[in-house]
């Protein structure tokens, strides 16, 4: 069986790379597209045994594109239908930005993962703008607007769609109207050990950009006076910069050994914004860290409440505020061992055989998509 991976870019290694490097593991000798990549980013994160070709678009010949991708987004959709896939009889493909709209043989098996539906033209389109350049500004409706034509019309080439969590699968179903199973992705959890003895700092980390709000912690430390350490990079570095008081620490892009001694030492983990799914809290409970978290998309479904961490329920900085006293205060009690024992269960190795269970069985499986139409169904048994 001759199989193909494709992603939308590759250069840095965050969850939906992780994704895809799980899925080279269990086909080692896949063929990789990508619109765009730093190979030796890429092949830092396949393992080993991986023998399978690494391939472009012809997006990643235009000028600047490692660095300037993101204005070629207009671009992709045609880079994805110019690819060759007939040879393939399984195509995994990797969605977050354009990379399910790829044409597949009649016969070929076509399953996406999808850590989200393209945030920027569907359900934080006007959050984008209202941060984007006044260029941007004036231009990007219209891209925006024939992009969710193409994104939903590509939705019909997938026989199976995989969620990254039931929050996602709402949004598959909202915009594409399609189902998916749920399989949550796979996290590193054995890379991190729960330390018992913890300082007395908080840590935010993540990508500092509008939507994950760590201007949010940084306001509610502000007030807090407790120490806090900010880590990442993105558009917010330098305001973050500026507001932040002596108690609050903006430390920018940090290599994993400092991430993971944070991690483990940390008194709990700040995490304000809405994710699709969230690695991160995944990460810092395995490290026996108890996770602050905006009690809306993917936490709810990682974090427990008073059990691995507290949730909040306004996405304000008084509600941050008053979830952090009541770490302070010892309303709830968190156990390290425990925090590490339920990250387990988010582990790669349970991902990869969910991810295996399901390919097999889409496989094998011969009933209809279930995304036919109705009335389409009901003719079929007719002629029958």
């Amino acid at each position: 069986m001759k199989v193909a991976i494709i992603h939308y870019w590759w250069l840095s290694n965050r969850g939906g790379e992780a994704v895809c490097a799980a899925l080279a593991e269990l086909f080692p000798d896949a063929d990789l597209y990508l619109h765009v990549c730093n190979e030796e980013v890429v092949r830092q994160a396949l393992p080993d045994n991986f023998r399978g070709s690494i391939r472009t678009t012809f997006i990643a010949r235009l000028p600047g594109a490692r660095k300037h991708y993101q204005k070629y987004l207009p671009f992709m959709p045609l880079a994805l239908e110019q690819l060759d896939l007939s040879a393939y009889d399984l195509i995994l493909s990797s969605e977050s930005g354009p990379a399910k709209g790829v044409i597949t043989r009649p016969d070929a098996t076509h399953i996406c993962y999808c850590h989200s539906p393209m945030r920027y033209v569907w359900d934080m389109y006007h959050e984008y703008l209202a941060t984007a350049g006044r260029l941007v500004r004036t231009l990007f409706p219209l891209v925006a607007h024939w992009l969710r034509v193409w994104d939903r019309q590509s939705a019909d080439r997938v026989d199976h769609f995989i969620a990254n969590s039931s929050f996602v699968a709402s949004r598959i179903h909202k915009f594409y109207r399609r189902e998916a199973e749920v399989i949550f992705p796979p996290v590193n959890t054995g890379e991190f050990s729960p330390q018992e003895d913890r300082g007395d700092f908080y840590l935010c980390l993540g990508q500092l950009v509008a939507y994950k709000r760590a201007d949010l912690a940084v306001e509610a430390f502000n007030e807090l006076g407790l120490p806090l350490i900010v880590v990442g990079e993105g558009e917010l570095f330098e305001r973050l910069q500026k507001t932040a008081k002596a108690n609050v620490t903006l430390m920018g892009r940090q290599p994993f050994a400092v991430i993971q001694d944070l991690l483990q030492r940390c008194k709990g983990l700040i995490f304000p914004g809405m994710e699709d799914f969230g690695i991160v809290p995944v990460e810092a409970m395995a490290a026996g860290a108890p996770v602050i978290a905006y009690a809306k998309g993917g936490a709810l479904e990682t974090v427990i409440h008073g059990r691995t961490g507290i949730l909040f329920n306004e996405q304000s900085r008084e509600a941050l505020i008053q979830a952090v006293r009541q770490l302070e205060a010892g309303v709830f009690h968190f156990s390290p061992q425990l925090l590490h024992e339920h990250a387990a269960t988010f582990a790669k190795p349970l991902f990869k055989q969910r991810i295996k269970t399901f390919i097999d069985e889409a496989l094998s499986s011969t009933t209809a998509p279930t995304h036919r139409p109705h009335h389409l169904l009901a003719s079929a048994r007719t002629a029958d």
